[in-house]
């Protein structure tokens, strides 16, 4: 019997550590990463030139908009980014505003997160799918933002995207030259549990995990809705327990990176430098590699929200933080992730979900 356990437990074993040293491959060409780096960066080059590294890095996180350009013609390619870019500029705000009353932030993202999550899978919108528009509320919900500076920090969120559409534009007309557009694919059907159960479950998730975290009393815990959304969205109960377990193992590397580079003496320009190569070298490895993306997303991350204050707290400080709300989304995320796949419980909800809409809609 101990031999048996033994032999189940190295086949375990050997399983994961396939999956952990899988590596995708990826026709994925330099040119969409390097037109990524520009989006998120040159807010940053710009802000480091005037001396508003803080005002830049809201921009910046509005950059990030370029990763949801499809590979479609180009005028497809344009109206979706657009659109992701209202999108994401609605959230930044509504998270934004939730801060100005922190008992008003769990619902607020819980409801982006359910709006977002509903209109995401209607529109068949592929990776990195909701999660940006999540971390985007999450960071303006957690941002110290007076209310006289909301609508200039809107602004500033609203100039990123728009410069991450400008990038898009140029950089699909160079790249339309090289290949030919992929074929527009059509309206998927999707069913009410596909749409607004899954929704509904995964608002839920995000609302819990924030909940845990001021239990806990975490002061900027932005990151912990983040995971958890990023781990519970598998489209398996496997994929959501690989994509945890890559994701916890990539954080505790990348705590470590981060604690180095934030020990450094970082100037502005020396962030907006970095931000633009780790966006670089992410959007080159998350289609190969999801740990090792993970690995230079959390100081991507900690950059992003928290440059503007460096020298306030110890790096240790910070990483520790950081990987504490990877840690605590995770989990949640896959307690989560298990709710979603589990035939009873899905049943359940479900049927009380139908109950709340209209008679049509059952």
């Amino acid at each position: 019997m101990h031999k048996d356990r033994w032999q189940r437990a190295r086949a375990v074993l050997s399983e994961e550590l396939r999956h952990l040293s899988t590596v995708q491959a990826s026709d994925r060409a330099w040119q969409m990463p390097f037109a990524a780096a520009l989006s998120s960066g040159l807010p940053l080059l710009a802000g480091a030139a005037l001396g508003r590294l803080g005002d830049a890095l809201v921009a910046s996180i509005g950059g990030l908009v370029f990763l949801y350009l499809p590979g479609t013609a180009l005028s497809r390619r344009m109206v979706a980014l657009m659109a992701c870019a209202f999108g994401m500029l609605a959230c930044y705000t509504l998270g934004a505003a939730s801060g100005l009353y922190r008992p008003a932030i769990v619902p607020a993202l819980v409801a982006i997160t359910i709006l977002v999550t509903m209109t995401c899978r209607v529109y068949a919108l592929g990776p990195p799918g909701s999660v940006f528009f999540v971390m985007a509320a999450a960071i303006g919900a957690y941002s110290p933002i007076p209310a006289q500076e909301l609508p200039r920090m809107a602004g500033l969120f609203g100039f990123g995207c728009l410069l991450a559409c400008a990038v898009g534009f140029c950089y699909s007309v160079a790249m339309l030259r090289r290949r030919a557009p992929k074929p527009a694919a059509p309206m998927p059907a999707f069913s009410f549990d596909y749409v607004v159960l899954d929704a509904v479950v995964i608002g839920v998730a995000v609302g819990v995990s924030l909940l845990v975290a001021d239990a806990l009393a975490l002061p900027k815990p932005y990151w912990v809705p983040v995971s958890c959304l990023a781990v519970i969205q598998g489209v398996s109960l496997r994929a959501v327990w690989n994509r945890q377990l890559q994701r916890v193992l990539g954080t505790c590397a990348g705590v470590v990176l981060s604690w180095g580079l934030l020990s450094l003496p970082l100037t502005a320009w020396s962030v907006a430098l970095t931000v633009m190569l780790l966006t670089f070298l992410i959007e080159m490895l998350v289609v190969r590699h999801y740990a090792l993306a993970t690995t230079l997303i959390t100081p991507l991350t900690i950059l992003l929200a928290e440059a503007a204050t460096l020298g306030q707290a110890s790096a240790g400080a910070l990483a520790q933080a950081r990987l504490l709300d990877t840690l605590l989304g995770c989990a949640v995320g896959l307690v989560g992730g298990w709710c979603l796949h589990n035939p009873r419980l899905r049943a359940a909800a479900g049927r009380q979900l139908r109950r709340l809409g209209p008679r049509r809609a059952r």
